[in-house]
């Protein structure tokens, strides 16, 4: 991240704000109101998701890069390493909804307008950003490693907490439907796709890094 913000990434910078935090908003308030069970239960299932943690963490990173970039936070969010793989995660979002999830359901209105915000309009946005933004640094494959902590983790604690709930997030990890089995093989195609994903990422900063060594020396 450089030290001064352009005029441009800035603007990026708080419609990303804007529409992070807006979408978040409105997919909680929907949430609680559905009344498919009681509120903590509602609440917990809305923090459950992998699509509203990760849209939290780059509203999060987006929203203290706008406003406080020089603090502790600010820095650890402009660190290459840190924005690719928030970028990584939020584009398995965007590529996964609009591969498996988006044909099962018909969202309407307000609904449509956040669901389309969480899953297509910010991965988008973020990515653009990544690209304009912020300074290739040149990675080796390794450190990729640490980034899949964070979605097993996540899959972890899904799959314990549906075994007393019987609710799971996303069908393709139902063991209830699919059975145990062919839930961990889902999974696992998944990370397989998330390790694709952090490869490719790797190999385009890389790239670019040394196409702008070469292009300043």
């Amino acid at each position: 991240m450089k030290a001064n913000q352009s005029t441009t990434q800035k603007y990026l910078l708080a419609v990303l704000v804007l529409a992070g935090w807006f979408a978040l908003v409105t997919q909680f308030y929907i949430n609680i109101t559905s009344k498919a069970a009681a509120l903590p239960e509602l609440i917990t299932r809305y923090f459950s998701y992998f699509t509203i943690l990760t849209n939290l963490i780059v509203t999060v990173c987006c929203t203290v890069l706008l406003l406080n970039p020089r603090s502790k936070p600010g820095i650890f969010f402009a660190r290459y390493s840190t924005s690719t793989a928030i970028t990584v995660y939020i584009l398995i979002v965007c590529i996964i909804y609009n591969i498996i999830l988006r044909f099962i359901w018909n969202p309407q209105g307000v609904q449509l307008l956040a669901d389309e915000l969480l899953h297509s309009v910010i991965p988008v946005l973020f990515f653009i950003y990544w690209i304009c933004f912020v300074p290739k640094q040149t990675l080796k494959r390794q450190e990729l490693l640490p980034w899949l902590i964070y979605p097993l983790l996540y899959l972890i604690i899904i799959l314990i907490r549906g075994s007393f709930s019987g609710f799971y997030t996303y069908p393709f990890i139902n063991v209830t439907n699919l059975g145990l089995k062919q839930a961990l093989i889902n999974a696992a195609g998944i990370t397989a796709i998330f390790i694709a994903i952090s490869f490719l990422f790797i190999t385009m900063g890389n790239l670019m890094s040394k196409k702008n060594t070469s292009s300043t020396g």
